[in-house]
């Protein structure tokens, strides 16, 4: 396999961090009032959430599941909560930090829990069936129709 995998999960960490980063600023600005404080939050979040990503990715490429939880469906229901705790603390410690107001990163972070899990789940289905750094990978009709 080599380094493939590896370029796999850097451009998901990329292409996600994109999705998250604008959702995060319009939330931000939503919440705070404030543009320039959605900037601060979303551009800080760029940095941290980068190497949080590719770490998760890399745990779960790692993970060997089996029954239920290897099924791409079930398995990607539980990356999405795995992946949206973390990324719930680290929103909400960066907004606390950034306003010095811990009650508009809770605000944020609550918030942000529903958008970024339905986009996070969204990103994993489509990531699904590209195959880009998956060597061989191959679907028949029975796996993608019934998963």
């Amino acid at each position: 396999m080599g380094d493939t995998p590896h370029k796999r999960h850097i451009a998901k960490a990329i292409t996600w961090r994109v999705v998250g980063t604008i959702d995060t600023i319009l939330l931000s600005w939503f919440i705070s009032g404030n543009p320039l404080v959605a900037l601060q939050i979303g551009m800080a979040e760029v940095i941290t959430k980068m190497g949080l990503y590719y770490c998760h990715e890399r745990i779960w490429f790692r993970l060997d599941l089996k029954g239920e939880a290897k099924k791409s469906h079930f398995r990607h229901f539980l990356k999405s909560i795995s992946w949206r705790v973390v990324g719930t603390v680290d929103t909400m410690f960066l907004a606390w930090v950034i306003t010095g107001n811990a009650l508009t990163g809770l605000k944020i972070g609550l918030v942000e829990v529903i958008t970024k899990m339905t986009l996070y789940y969204l990103h994993e289905r489509a990531w699904y069936k590209i195959n880009y750094g998956l060597n061989g990978r191959k679907f028949n009709s029975k796996s993608i129709s019934h998963e």
